[in-house]
């Protein structure tokens, strides 16, 4: 399967020990040759966005910046209505089966490898 799942806010983790999770995650999909990497992060209780959520895609947009992945989507900008998820669903065709795929859901990101 080319798309890997981490849940990220499982246990009610700190932002620092979600990000560790996250590269952990990361590294676990590249070594099984995985193309794309969902991650469940939450959008915290208060409706008003997590700190998880910011956390990791702080931390994926360096991870970008530095090469170690390729791109990532949030979860609200992942439909065909954004280039960058085009883009994702062009290298892992899986994706248009995915039950977030077209549903604005700020409490994921697409990761892609």
């Amino acid at each position: 399967m080319a798309i890997h799942t981490a849940n990220l806010e499982q246990g009610m983790p700190t932002v620092e020990q979600a990000i560790i999770r996250m590269d952990q995650a990361i590294r676990s999909a590249k070594s099984k040759r995985g193309k794309v990497l969902k991650l469940i992060h939450g959008y915290g209780s208060s409706g008003k966005g997590g700190a998880i959520r910011d956390g990791v895609q702080s931390a994926l947009a360096a991870h970008q910046r530095a090469g170690r992945i390729r791109a990532f989507v949030p979860g609200e900008a992942f439909s065909p209505f954004y280039p960058e998820s085009r883009a994702a669903v062009d290298i892992c065709p899986e994706l248009l089966r995915d039950r977030d795929y077209t549903r604005p859901n700020h409490g994921i990101t697409i990761v892609v490898l």
